[in-house]
């Protein structure tokens, strides 16, 4: 692979917003996965046990799939990036990878953990609030992360064109 069909393939994934996640096996890009967390957060309804419990459901599945598939996407970039973008420019976008990593990871137990059995309605809209701040925080990575990347990869393609 060339490297304006490296970048061009990084700038899709990442330009891909979709109403699904592909079937496991296949990596899914930023945006992508951040869609489906974003719409698994905005099902949630406060306050609402036998509701949340099915969100809580879908927001678990929307966490494993943004884990799964950024992994892929983050390990495609780590892989083909390198020669274009430098050593430093690259070990700075690996720790970002790793900060996204590890906050998703943070994330996942938290929101599997939570019982919402037997929780009064102010405990459930406690609980509520302490998993919106947690995936607001984690979207923001990550919506962060591909902005910042986006405008780099966007320089080096406009860099190789101009070769």
């Amino acid at each position: 692979m060339d490297d304006l069909a490296i970048i061009s393939r990084v700038l899709e994934e990442h330009r891909a917003i979709k109403g699904h996640i592909k079937l496991v096996g296949d990596s899914i890009s930023d945006q992508e996965a951040l869609a489906s967390l974003t719409q698994a957060r905005a099902d949630w309804i406060p306050g609402q046990q036998e509701i949340l419990a099915e969100k809580q459901k879908k927001l678990q599945r929307a966490l494993s799939f943004l884990y799964e598939g950024l992994k892929k996407h983050f390990s495609f970039e780590e892989e083909l990036l390198p020669p274009l973008l430098g050593e430093l420019l690259m070990r700075a976008l690996v720790l970002k990878h790793m900060e996204i990593i590890k906050q998703i990871s943070e994330v996942k137990p938290i929101v599997a953990d939570i019982k919402l059995e037997g929780l009064s309605r102010d405990e459930l809209l406690s609980e509520e609030s302490f998993i919106q701040r947690a995936i607001n925080r984690t979207c923001q990575l990550v919506e962060y992360h591909t902005d910042e990347e986006e405008v780099i990869l966007e320089m080096v393609e406009r860099a190789l064109r101009e070769k």
